[in-house]
């Protein structure tokens, strides 16, 4: 039988985009209301808040995320190869803008390991196209705190005017115009994502890319800190291959080792691990999570002031770091079209990690997010503070996870955290000068911890997926070996190549019956199915479409032991033959046999089965080289007598086969070639003559 199709009302979809774009344009108070309050939803919940029931939590989470911040903030700077106080900037704009414009109540957005890596490289390779030393460990400025200060071997003969940046602008200056142009254009990038509705563009980053890009992002930020942790003055190494090479200066250089860095190092470090592994096993004891990185900061600096490691014993430390703000400037035009391409990875890396740990927070916490405002939020995150010397920036998980940890229940949290940073930019920040490197070198270290753990989940990720854990090794190889970007770009591209393998050999298999059922399996899974004699059932799981059109005829004709174009062949040369012989009147056929005896052999053996049915249950889609595969199946088997019946289509298969032709001009063998289910395909080819 078939089923009676629905009609569907023709849609003109000239009229729905014009009437559309006509209530898109149209403007009214309560639309500009909705607008202004969906673009920044602090409107809505902010008069809401339950002041008695959230403040609390509130308060102590932003308290100890600011506390978190500072010292990551100054640790980061490192990667980005800029100075501390820029990395504070970041902070505290970040978390004002998102708690503006942000749709998520718990995610922490600010400075970010893999974010401020890839920046870093970027302002690395401007640096020396633009004739600077990369060595950053000369002796450090003393002590005016002023910003236009870089020490005599940081100015260089390359003419600035070129690139937009006037002649006494010096390394740091230049470095943190190439940071500020860069986060301007990620910021476009993604606010113009947000704007064409561009956010599906995150579901081509699957989860194994993802870890693997982590992971072998944190490998070269590892490598980067090692020269910080042992106190050697190697070049900062750029471009392809970064890892290895550092790799090799460090151990060319490893007798020139600090023994006071070293020392530091290890304690830092013995400090730092044990009390994150404290912390997580008695996290639920305790109210909130030890402020470990804070405490060594404080001791370290201490200790390195007051015995004078930088005088005595030549350790490198961070130098003064000035109070207040830096008025706001423009970034450099000149210097955007310079890192435009640079800014498409991070703008997208950025955004993929702020939606997904939204989306994860949300469904933990039984509340909603808007993805494409989560687009708006995170690009004018990186926007506006670029017009005040900051750096791009992300939501970060270890900062979320505390925050949550903590009782954060909104983003006043976030404004909290502002101020701690506000009041180490405006007081506190001159008192880290004497703070060794390698302190800051051994907190992104040890910050690293969760992303290196992602080595002990290899057995059980593969045990669960073989093609996701090759993924992920060739994003992660790619990713600390090659470049992050181009580990990015080959993540995403081998993960598409795998789906596109995958469905180019799909599984196939011949089905048999489950007795006394009137279902169907495949015969090579499950013991106890019957064959359906002079039938066979054919099941290709993938939809049909050109690049596996020659793997489908293959697997079908290996499957059932019968290629009908070899087969009709054969018969056309016997039946050749048959006539020459008949010429000459012999009655004996070329085999030796009579007449009757060669109608025998012209249907071979081998052909057991009067009927084919396909079953097309996993055939998601046809395109017109898989109807035109249908059809050539069709016609060839049905000059072999062998009948073609297809099962279980969906619609728009079945409309495919329609446009195609497949059952003809006015459908009327429709109800002969196909049916509902496999059972009543079968039952309908017992009943054939």
């Amino acid at each position: 039988f078939l089923m009676e199709r629905k009609t569907h009302i023709k849609i003109n979809r000239k009229e729905v985009i014009l009437a559309k774009l006509r209530k898109s344009c149209s403007c009214t108070p309560q639309k500009l209301k909705n607008f202004v309050m969906d673009f920044f939803p602090v409107l809505r919940w902010l008069p809401k808040y339950q002041c008695k029931e959230y403040i609390w939590g509130d308060v102590m989470s932003g308290l100890v995320i600011g506390i978190i911040l500072v010292p990551q903030a100054i640790a980061y700077s490192l990667l980005a190869g800029l100075k501390p106080i820029y990395s504070l900037y970041t902070s505290f704009f970040a978390n004002i803008i998102y708690f503006l414009m942000g749709t998520s109540r718990h995610v922490s957005v600010g400075i970010f390991s893999l974010i401020s890596l890839m920046v870093g490289q970027v302002v690395d390779r401007e640096l020396l196209l633009a004739g600077f030393d990369l060595n950053d460990d000369a002796p450090p400025a003393s002590g005016d705190g002023s910003l236009q200060n870089d020490s005599l071997s940081n100015i260089t003969a390359f003419n600035l005017t070129i690139a937009g940046i006037n002649a006494e602008c010096g390394k740091e200056c230049y470095a943190i115009g190439i940071a500020t142009a860069l986060t301007f254009m990620a910021g476009v990038y993604q606010v113009l994502m947000g704007i064409f509705r561009l956010g599906f563009v995150s579901m081509y980053l699957s989860e194994s890319v993802l870890d693997g890009f982590a992971t072998g992002a944190s490998l070269t930020i590892l490598t980067a800190q090692v020269k910080y942790l042992i106190g050697i003055k190697i070049p900062r190494s750029q471009g392809q291959g970064m890892l290895v090479i550092t790799w090799i200066n460090i151990f060319r250089n490893i007798s020139q080792a600090n023994l006071c860095d070293v020392i530091t190092s290890a304690i830092c470090i013995v400090v730092l691990v044990t009390a994150k592994e404290l912390g997580d096993r008695y996290k639920h004891k305790l109210k909130f999570p030890l402020p470990t990185e804070l405490v060594v900061i404080v001791v370290a600096t201490l200790v390195s002031h007051y015995g004078k490691l930088n005088e005595v014993y030549a350790s490198s430390v961070s130098g003064a770091i000035p109070t207040g703000f830096i008025p706001p400037k423009v970034p450099e035009f000149s210097l955007m079209l310079r890192v435009a391409v640079d800014a498409l990875p991070i703008a997208i890396v950025s955004f993929v990690f702020t939606v997904s740990l939204s989306e994860m927070f949300a469904k933990k916490y039984a509340y909603t997010i808007r993805a494409n405002q989560e687009m708006f939020a995170v690009g004018f995150c990186n926007i506006i503070p670029s017009f005040f010397h900051s750096f791009a920036t992300s939501a970060a998980l270890a900062k979320t996870l505390v925050k949550t940890s903590t009782g954060c229940q909104t983003q006043i949290s976030g404004v909290i955290s502002a101020m701690v940073v506000l009041l180490v930019l405006l007081f506190l920040a001159p008192l880290f000068y004497s703070l060794q490197k390698c302190v800051l070198a051994c907190i992104i270290i040890v910050s690293l911890r969760g992303a290196l753990r992602k080595f002990q989940d290899v057995p059980a990720r593969y045990h669960a997926n073989k093609v996701d854990t090759l993924v992920w090794v060739v994003t992660m190889s790619a990713s600390a070996l090659v470049s992050t970007e181009v580990g990015l770009l080959v993540g995403i591209v081998f993960s598409m190549l795998c789906i596109i393998v995958r469905t180019q050999r799909p599984r196939t298999a011949l089905l048999g019956q489950i007795q006394d059922t009137s279902f169907y399996e495949d015969d090579l899974e499950y013991e106890n199915l019957s064959t359906v004699p002079k039938v066979k059932i054919f099941r290709f799981e993938a939809p049909l479409y050109y690049a596996n059109r020659n793997y489908f005829l293959k697997s079908l004709y290996r499957l059932t032991n019968l290629d009908p174009n070899l087969e009709a062949a054969r018969r056309k040369k016997y039946e050749k033959k048959e006539k020459q012989h008949l010429k000459k009147g012999n009655h004996r056929t070329a085999n030796g046999l009579g007449i009757g005896e060669t109608t025998l052999q012209l249907v071979p053996k081998q052909i057991d089965f009067q009927a084919l049915v396909v079953d097309c249950s996993s055939i998601s889609f046809l395109d017109t080289t898989g109807v035109n595969t249908l059809k050539e199946i069709l016609k060839d088997y049905k000059n072999l007598n062998i009948s073609v019946l297809l099962a279980c289509c969906n619609p728009s298969v079945i409309d495919s086969l329609k446009r195609g032709g497949y059952f003809g001009r006015d459908f009327g063998c429709m109800q002969e070639m196909l049916f509902y289910s496999i059972h009543n395909a079968v039952l309908f080819a017992k009943e054939q003559k």
